[in-house]
């Protein structure tokens, strides 16, 4: 076990597959708290049941008899091999920010490692930053697909009138990387603004009229080090600036699309400190066998 996971025994909570009927009334009700379901349904408890009877796994953190919240998987297979997907995975709102989803992964791991698996996907908003930190840059995650309206329209309080693009992350467990990471072994940030410094911008942006940052325009990459930026905190631009959130979408769409198809793969995330102001970042980098495309 890693360093960072073994924490979780002296945490002032426990991790352990959700087993009662009522536990599983409380998963939905972490799903409508963590995305404010309004006319979206949760995944209901009877398939939340048969999912974890039947090959799949609904880990819950409970302090005392309340959920704090869960993480939802299943098996999964692409042309021959075999994974853990891993579907949902919420902490109340009100119990954020207590590390709470790290150690929930990091018993996913456990399990799915168990299980004879090493590798997780899932999949993110990319225009999430705190999302993208913590697939990215504290599991070590690696998105490989960007995939365009991916659930069509939903009603929620977070994707409510935004295309529901997703990029596909891989998890996988064994990578060096993965167990660093867990451990709490990260870039400093005086590494972070080196990187971003040496590294191409494929997004221009500004200070909009509003005061929300803005694209405004998307360049084709020429070098083999990239960074793609992203809103720091999303939620503000939808505040502040709703029109300029459509333009992220688009922006950013097109920018990784264009990436991964010249061969480029997304190695880390970062928030930097620009100025005064704290922006993010996706770092890429061209896969050795495409520089000489």
């Amino acid at each position: 076990m890693d360093a960072k996971a073994s924490d979780a025994a002296t945490a002032p909570w426990t991790l352990r597959r959700v087993e009662s009927p009522e536990e599983y009334r409380e998963v939905e009700t972490v799903q409508r708290e963590a995305w404010g379901f309004t006319t979206d349904a949760p995944v209901p408890a009877p398939i939340l049941r048969a999912i974890n009877d039947n090959g799949g796994l609904v880990l819950g953190a409970f302090a005392g008899p309340e959920l704090l919240g869960f993480t939802l998987g299943f098996l999964g297979r692409e042309e021959g091999k075999m994974f853990h997907y891993s579907h949902m995975t919420a902490v109340r709102p009100a119990r954020q920010n207590r590390h709470i989803g790290l150690a929930l992964k990091a018993r996913q791991r456990e399990e799915v490692l168990g299980e004879g698996l090493d590798e997780v996907r899932w999949t993110f908003d990319p225009l999430q930053s705190k999302n993208a930190g913590f697939n990215v840059r504290r599991l070590g995650g690696v998105p490989d697909r960007y995939l365009p309206r991916y659930y069509g329209t939903m009603a929620d309080a977070i994707n409510e009138g935004l295309d529901t693009d997703r990029v596909r992350l891989v998890w996988r467990l064994r990578d060096p990387k993965v167990k660093e990471r867990l451990a709490g072994r990260l870039p400093r940030p005086t590494d972070d603004e080196a990187r971003l410094a040496r590294s191409e911008p494929l997004i221009d942006s500004d200070i909009g009229p509003t005061g929300v940052r803005r694209p405004v325009a998307v360049r084709s990459p020429t070098s083999p080090s990239v960074n793609l930026e992203i809103p720091f905190d999303l939620a503000s631009v939808r505040a502040r600036d709703p029109r300029t959130i459509g333009r992220w979408r688009e922006t950013t769409r097109e920018a990784f699309t264009r990436a991964f198809a010249e061969g480029f793969t997304v190695d880390d995330f970062a928030v930097v400190t620009v100025g005064t102001e704290r922006r993010s970042f996706y770092f890429l980098e061209r896969r050795p066998e495409a520089r000489g495309a």
